[in-house]
């Protein structure tokens, strides 16, 4: 059985992503590659709050995903802890807090980090990744 899910987790798994480089060396890292982010721990923003105490989260983490059809599989699935805010309308990603990584096992997590990734790599860095794995685009 795999492990729950930790937010160290989510640094190791898209820093060891081919040609992944973090930005800037902080708390609030973003992943990138081909200079495109692909997974980012946001900062405090007013549209993603406790709705009981109107306090802004401070462990959002966004990560891309492919398609809105992916995107609405994940946050309107109540088993997964991923939401949206209106901010993100018509963008291709998905939110979760960093309390909530847990919600997931290490696989789940690893999932989401890999499509996050090919979702902005290149043509050429998603080919190659996908035969390594054994998987067809």
């Amino acid at each position: 059985m795999a492990r729950r899910a930790t937010v160290e987790d989510v640094h190791e798994i898209a820093a060891g992503m081919p040609g992944a480089t973090r930005w800037p060396d902080s708390e609030n890292a973003i992943y990138q590659v081909s200079r495109r982010s692909f997974v980012f721990f946001r900062t405090p923003r007013p549209d993603a709050v406790d709705p009981d105490t109107g306090e802004r989260y401070d462990d959002v983490i966004v990560f891309w995903v492919e398609t809105e059809e992916d995107k609405h599989a994940l946050v309107e699935d109540p088993t997964t802890p991923f939401f949206t805010t209106a901010h993100f309308d018509g963008h291709c990603s998905v939110l979760l807090r960093g309390s909530r990584v847990g919600e997931l096992d290490r696989d789940e997590l690893a999932e989401v980090v890999y499509d996050a990734w090919l979702a902005r790599a290149g043509k050429r860095a998603r080919a190659r990744w996908l035969a390594e794995h054994g998987l067809a685009e």
